[in-house]
């Protein structure tokens, strides 16, 4: 009988120990999913952007930017340029290591910049 219930007990440790893991790793996913689709631009977007094309113009073909790597995406590239408002983003090419930059001012494309993921 106690060899039986240290069995369940057993068990039942495990089940709890093994949905935890399962948690876990959906939070995961979801959190590389969150990047993918806040941070992934095509560079054919970054080469067809032109400084001086409307921000409103450019940014329509930007997701939004907006996640936990942005500082991650900030380190290793040039200043930003002063005045200006800047986003960043991952090239969807070469395994996403490169960064792509654009910095808006006065409701313009005012610079853009790639440079390699540190």
């Amino acid at each position: 009988m106690a060899q039986r219930k240290g069995c369940l007990i057993g068990c039942g440790v495990a089940l709890v120990v093994g949905i935890g893991f399962a948690a876990a790793l959906l939070f995961g996913v979801s959190k590389v999913v969150d990047v993918a689709d806040k941070t992934l631009v095509d560079p054919k977007v970054f080469t067809e952007a032109k400084v001086g094309d409307p921000e409103d113009q450019v940014r329509g073909k930007l997701p939004s930017g907006e996640s936990f790597v942005k500082e991650t995406l900030k380190e290793g590239g040039p200043a930003e340029p002063a005045g200006s408002t800047c986003a960043w983003y991952l090239s969807t090419d070469d395994g996403g290591k490169d960064v792509l930059r654009f910095c808006f001012k006065d409701g313009k494309l005012a610079d853009k910049a790639e440079y390699r993921m540190k």
